[in-house]
């Protein structure tokens, strides 16, 4: 079965790859799982990273120091550096004398690196009391070998690595904080957040701000002064999570703990609460929302879904916090896709108010914790205002992959830019090249220009959409490609079956609620 460029994983950097080998290794030695062994470790890599930084601006303010005034945290702050007091320094750390509780000196420099900044009270670890002395001190000496003439965002990259690894050993629960990097990367790539004002209502550990960070400073761009961050995430440990990761890639934000079915906790910013880029991968089909707690929510302009299923709240709660030209990508179930009943006539609204712009499916096996494949939804609010008002760009991703290993599959970077790069031509947008896809760009699009590819692409108008029943299901409008052999129309069919089964699976939901509220309504006659 064709990949459109895919092939089994190469190494990934050296660097994160080693390190990662070693931690795991130390992992295995001990007595720890991997939920317990993740956030002390992301917590040293964090450290580290301070370290790294702090160095470098103390021989950068040694040279500076003028007259008796001594130089202090606030000369730190101003170059955007934490400020690290000496017992948090990492050579002191290395340095403990033989038979030292190396875990409360641990915590006793999380702690002081809390106290002189304030942005991380309550967000660093302090549990590395549980870890043997042995493994901290291995631990310690693993992260030291970090050259410290480590150039970019190193570090960045490091923890977003350590990240997936944990995430993909814990598997259910390490979905509900990470994202796949390279899901990430196409919706920042279809987004194109240049500048203004980014929300995460489902941050997790804050992936989509560090890869919107990264796309900022690819188009030669400081991240810090073009974009401004703001998150909201239920478990207050992956909040912190966040924050680290945001410190690492050395960015600020306002990441908040809460509910958002219920807390809309950024209404108040700055802007009126309203953004001009939302991206998130919320859970999916949750049941169990107090609808009851959200009848006068004006986030929820399109009406509130009759099933018990929060897809379509989430979908609304996206739409109604960008702004008038606010752009929003986000995950979704493909049951969403083609859902009927009151689902249906919400996003029929949706398409009707023609803020729907692009969508993706994506194949199976890209998650840790489902094997199922999903769909990337892509809003503009903006897009009313131009040519493509009437139309909706369909492409069908689930052929385009690597194999990472037998269970789970990723998009290279230039398959990522690949996919991006049609939503570019289709908005009449020059394609980039900055990571190899031009290969495969002028393999479909000769011209650059943008062309519906069966199999691939198609741009349809409402009024076909319309004709599908409103139906935003890629699968419908791109069609299939030729293929060498029949594998490929086993594998259609089976995909669009499993498409069908999810979708009556939803229906039957639906009735089965409808026919509950009936009864209930029935007996209260009686």
């Amino acid at each position: 079965m064709t990949s459109w460029g895919g092939m089994m994983s190469q190494n990934h950097n050296q660097i994160e790859a080693r390190l990662w080998s070693a931690a795991d290794e130390l992992r295995a030695n001990s007595k720890l799982k991997s939920s317990e062994y993740s956030v002390p470790v992301l917590g040293l890599i964090f450290l580290r990273y301070g370290d790294h930084k702090f160095s470098a601006a103390e021989a950068q303010l040694a040279g500076k120091s003028a007259g008796r005034r001594r130089i202090g945290s606030a000369d730190y702050q101003a170059l955007g550096v934490l400020y690290l007091p000496e017992k948090a320094r990492f050579s002191n750390l290395l340095q403990l004398p033989e038979g030292s509780n190396v875990g409360q000196a641990i915590n006793e420099a999380m702690k002081a690196i809390e106290a002189e900044n304030p942005d991380l009270k309550d967000v660093l670890p302090k549990s590395y009391n549980r870890l043997e002395n042995a493994t901290l001190s291995e631990l310690l000496k693993l992260m030291n070998s970090i050259a410290m003439d480590i150039e970019g965002d190193a570090f960045g990259k490091i923890y977003e690595y350590f990240l997936g690894n944990f995430a993909m050993s814990e598997g259910q629960k390490g979905g509900e904080f990470f994202t796949p990097t390279c899901i990430v990367k196409l919706i920042v790539g279809i987004m194109e957040p240049f500048k203004g004002r980014i929300l995460d209502p489902a941050c997790g550990s804050g992936g989509m701000f560090a890869q919107s960070a990264r796309f900022v400073e690819e188009h030669k761009k400081n991240p810090g002064a073009e974009i401004s961050i703001y998150g909201q995430e239920r478990v207050a440990e992956t909040v912190r999570l966040a924050k680290m990761n945001l410190a690492v890639h050395g960015l600020a934000g306002d990441i908040r703990q809460g509910n958002t079915y219920y807390e809309d906790l950024h209404t108040s910013t700055a802007g009126g609460g309203k953004f001009d880029f939302v991206m998130a991968n919320p859970p999916f089909n949750v049941d169990r929302v107090d609808k009851e707690r959200l009848k006068d929510d004006p986030r929820f302009p399109f009406g509130k879904p009759r099933v018990d299923n929060a897809n379509y709240l989430w979908i609304q709660i996206f739409y109604s916090a960008l702004n008038g030209t606010g752009r929003a990508g986000f995950v979704m179930a493909n049951s969403a896709s083609d859902a009927r009943g009151s689902e249906l006539q919400i996003r029929k609204k949706l398409i009707e108010d023609r803020a729907v712009d692009v969508m993706v499916a994506v194949g199976s096996n890209f998650f840790y914790t489902v094997t199922l494949p999903c769909t990337l939804w892509f809003l503009d609010r903006g897009k009313k205002k131009t040519s493509r008002a009437d139309k909706v760009l369909f492409i069908d991703a689930r052929h385009i992959f690597r194999q990472v290993d037998r269970a789970h599959r990723d998009w290279t970077p230039e398959q990522v830019e690949f996919l991006a790069n049609i939503a570019r031509l289709y908005r009449g947008e020059k394609p980039e090249d900055l990571h190899g896809g031009a290969a495969l760009l002028k393999e479909q699009f000769p011209d650059r220009k943008y062309v519906d590819v069966a199999g691939l692409c198609k741009v349809a108008t409402v009024a076909e959409i319309e004709a599908q029943g409103w139906s935003l299901n890629p699968g419908r409008y791109v069609g299939v490609a030729e293929r060498e052999d029949d594998r490929g129309d086993f594998f259609e069919r089976l995909e669009a079956l499993n498409e069908e089964l999810e979708t009556l699976n939803s229906e039957a939901t639906e009735l089965q609620d409808r026919i509950a509220e009936n009864v209930s309504r029935l007996l209260g006659i009686q």
